[in-house]
């Protein structure tokens, strides 16, 4: 439900980033105030952040008055949306605040124990609101259309009311839904039945390296250990860790069966023609989306096949084989920067998006939105919290100094201006976006800024470890999630046309799947017969259903949204701040269409090719 989706906002614009963990030997209280984040903007003291929750549990009351009663008048449901909304504003500010204090240092107790009271609080948020949207979608298409015209202020929540409505053939009987609900517990079996076995029960293989190393290759130590540098060492991992999923193919298969039945029935009883309709119906997708993605991906393969030629020639090597996609094209890039220069970089680097932004940025820098430094207890990886309306978003990262800093500080960036632009432009109904956009603007950020450094090195090593490192994210992101996608739609329209799907099955569509992507048959990469499993290690495929496409397009979007703007210079930087703005004030289909970006078209596939196309050329004359 709609209700619900604004109510995971706070959720939703916190975009995780890399997990890695830095060094924490720091103490908070060592750290120079200028490199932690002011919560001080959201609340002076605990004190206050305390008595707002007290108004807060005071002024749900006032939203549970309105129940039963949003279908009387326009003045009801204006007034009974507008008391929720602005109570939500105010939750969204308190539970940021409770949350960010926890990051700040784990260890803490009480900051933990704030935290849980705000999730407390919006458990029962949730709970004492949860009659909006069905009584929204209860009320006829002709009355709201009547309370459209007698009260004109009801325009600010048209989409929010649209997007519910929207839903209205799909929505069963009160009852019926809680029968469909009722078996929630029970679609969740497969996904935990997976977890356990991957996490704790699977029998892993271990692997003797020529560093005399004895390797137990659970999935933590495969991705840690598969792009080792000799290439024996690789081949001996690949096939150790695969052939063990390829044991329990049957059992694994079973299970994954289960799942897409499970998601073909939710799919029917909501009156959707396949799993996949309804998937995409949360966010509007039409489904021609998901099948433009695999169709213009099958006319670019050979982009791909240039770059893993390019591979080959670059690792030295006379036959590419699927266990050497991992390693590196070129040396990891041993540069150090400092804060002050890593933000001077993006201000330089993002300078084509304009003043305004540049203006926020510094901001940003100057007025603490970023919390900086790893230290003892800090929650690690990155994020970016857009979800306080009337303050300013807030960034933690764990900067280490290099380039990998460097990049995750512009691609957070990405999320937050984001987060500024729709929370300054649009009421805070509309402010939100959906994952289905959310990487866009990070995207567009870190192509800007591999753009620039490498226009403004000097070293010929330095550039092809920057367009290297691009060229890997573009075939990790691109290419093989929309694999992944492919794989997952393949799959779930065998159940629906009622063929068998067993382990056996789902193994051999896999691998043909993986041979066509990678040009086995013509030699371009040869993949080995026991990557046929490697379905069984990927644990989307089981947790999610048709999730992972959604890393291909906002990448692609995101890329042809760049591509456009170095060819077009200020227009398309104009039409991108369309999206920037544009929060959830549409369908996100719509939002990208406004970039100038046709996401049903083969355009936004062109230039993200054109893109990858050009740092081929580029890599190759810096070979020469």
């Amino acid at each position: 439900m709609v209700r619900e989706k604004l109510f995971s906002l706070s959720i939703i614009i916190i975009i995780l980033a890399n997990t890695n963990i830095f060094g924490q030997d720091l103490e908070r209280k060592d750290v120079d105030p200028k490199y932690k984040w002011n919560l001080e903007d959201l609340y002076k003291s605990e004190n206050e952040w305390l008595e707002d929750k007290e108004k807060i549990s005071m002024e749900l009351q006032k939203v549970t008055e309105y129940q039963g009663k949003l279908d009387n008048s326009a003045d009801d449901l204006y007034s009974g949306l507008k008391t929720y909304t602005n109570l939500l504003k105010d939750f969204y500010k308190f539970i940021s605040y409770a949350n960010q204090r926890r990051d700040e240092d784990l260890r803490i107790s009480d900051n933990q124990a704030s935290a849980q009271i705000a999730s407390t609080l919006g458990s029962e948020f949730s709970q004492k609101t949860s009659f909006i949207s069905p009584e929204i979608l209860k009320i006829d298409p002709q009355i709201i259309k009547n309370f459209f015209s007698q009260k004109k202020e009801l325009t600010e929540f048209k989409m929010f009311i649209e997007d519910i409505q929207r839903l209205r053939d799909h929505t069963l009987s009160a009852e019926e839904e809680k029968i469909l609900a009722s078996f929630g517990i029970t679609a969740e079996t497969p996904s935990n039945v997976y977890g356990i076995f991957n996490n704790a029960e699977m029998p892993f293989t271990e692997v003797a390296l020529s560093t005399n190393e004895n390797v137990k290759l659970t999935p933590a130590s495969y991705t840690r250990y598969r792009s080792t540098g000799n290439r024996d060492d690789r081949k001996k991992i690949f096939e150790s860790f695969f052939n063990n999923y390829g044991k329990f193919q049957n059992t694994l298969g079973a299970n994954y069966s289960g799942k897409i039945q499970n998601d073909f029935a939710f799919a029917k009883n909501k009156k959707f023609s396949s799993a996949l309709e309804y998937a995409l119906s949360a966010n509007n997708i039409p489904t021609s989306v998901y099948e433009n993605l695999i169709d213009q991906i099958h006319k670019s393969l050979p982009t791909l096949h240039r770059f893993l030629e390019l591979k080959k020639k670059m690792l030295g090597i006379d036959t590419l084989h699927y266990y050497d996609l991992y390693t590196p094209l070129v040396k990891r890039l041993d540069k150090s920067y400092t804060i002050e220069e890593g933000q001077k970089l993006i201000l330089s680097g993002l300078n084509p998006l304009g003043a305004d932004y540049l203006k926020t940025l510094n901001t940003a820098f100057s007025n603490r939105w970023i919390d900086y430094y790893p230290s003892t207890g800090k929650r690690s990886g990155a994020y970016s919290n857009g979800s306080s309306y009337d303050v300013h978003p807030y960034i933690l990262t764990n900067w280490n100094d290099n380039y990998e800093s460097l990049s995750t500080l512009a691609h957070e960036l990405g999320h937050t201006m984001h987060s500024y632009y729709s929370n300054k432009t649009q009421p805070f109904v509309d402010a939100g976006y959906s994952i289905f956009v959310a990487e866009i603007a990070s995207t567009v950020n870190e192509t800007l800024l591999n753009n620039y450094l490498v226009k403004t090195t000097r070293s010929d090593e330095e550039k092809l470890s920057i367009l290297g490192s691009y060229l890997e994210l573009l075939r990790n992101t691109i290419f093989r999630q929309t694999l992944f996608a492919e794989f997952e739609l393949e799959m779930h329209k065998m159940v629906e046309h009622d063929e068998p799907l067993t382990g056996e099955i789902i193994s051999n569509a896999y691998y043909e799947l993986v041979k066509k992507y990678y040009g086995h048959n013509t030699g371009v990469c040869i993949v080995d017969p026991y990557i046929a499993y490697e379905w069984a290690y990927i644990p989307h495929f089981i947790n999610y259903a048709y999730y992972v496409y959604q890393y291909s397009t906002s990448l692609i979007y995101g890329t042809a949204i760049a591509q456009k703007i170095f060819d077009e210079g200020n227009p398309a930087v104009n039409d991108y701040y369309n999206l920037l703005k544009g929060g959830n004030s549409k369908y996100p289909i719509d939002l990208i269409k406004d970039t100038g970006i046709d996401p049903l078209s083969q355009q936004p596939f062109e230039l993200t090719m054109k893109r990858m196309n050009n740092v081929m050329d580029e890599i190759e004359k810096l070979l020469k």
